[in-house]
């Protein structure tokens, strides 16, 4: 049960963003930019760094919904499983691999991050704009992470809810629906 009172039909980080319009567009511009905005990393990649951060943050909401996202953006299951289970065994490119590990740092700590890891991003072939930007994307989902389980979201355990979530996800990215999210109620 949430530790504040949100609208029951909104779980997870939907109802903490509708809860302060205020506080979550800033949040939500940011997100909109680094995930789904213009760059060399595909959206789905930039998924799989949401993904491994918040499944080593132990965050059941945003671990299950960003995987979903990854899932249908890669048009597959096995690489979020993959990483998940070992990021240096998993079939993603040596790049990936190397940007994958350094928001894995970032989730332990900031300072966790080493030069050697950015080293072997930038030999894999990893852009500066790219080390920069798996950097936010993990400083952000530990954000995301903290927020949704410091205030006890609720967590649905129905598979479907993230496959709509995740298609919602792909059709509007981040932004809020211009229309609200009062057609979820049931």
């Amino acid at each position: 049960m949430p530790y504040i009172s949100v609208e029951e039909h909104l779980p997870g980080i939907t109802g903490l963003l509708e809860y302060r319009k205020d506080t979550a567009a800033p949040i939500r511009a940011l997100t909109q930019v680094l995930l789904r905005g213009p760059s060399t990393l595909t959206e789905g990649e930039r998924e799989l760094i949401a993904t491994i951060v918040s499944h080593r943050n132990k965050c059941t909401f945003c671990v299950t919904a960003h995987t979903a996202a990854a899932d249908i953006l890669l048009g597959e299951e096995t690489t979020t499983a993959q990483i998940k289970e070992n990021i240096s065994t998993s079939q993603v490119s040596d790049k990936m691999k190397a940007l994958l590990t350094i928001a894995a740092q970032v989730q332990e700590s900031g300072k966790s991050v080493t030069t050697e890891s950015v080293q072997k991003a930038k030999d894999t072939g990893a852009s500066d704009t790219e080390i920069h930007d798996t950097v936010l994307i993990a400083a952000l989902f530990c954000l995301y992470n903290r927020y949704v389980d410091g205030l006890s979201t609720v967590t649905p355990t129905d598979p479907a809810f993230y496959k709509g979530l995740a298609e919602r996800l792909k059709n509007n990215g981040y932004n809020r629906l211009p229309q609200g999210y009062d057609h979820l109620k049931k």
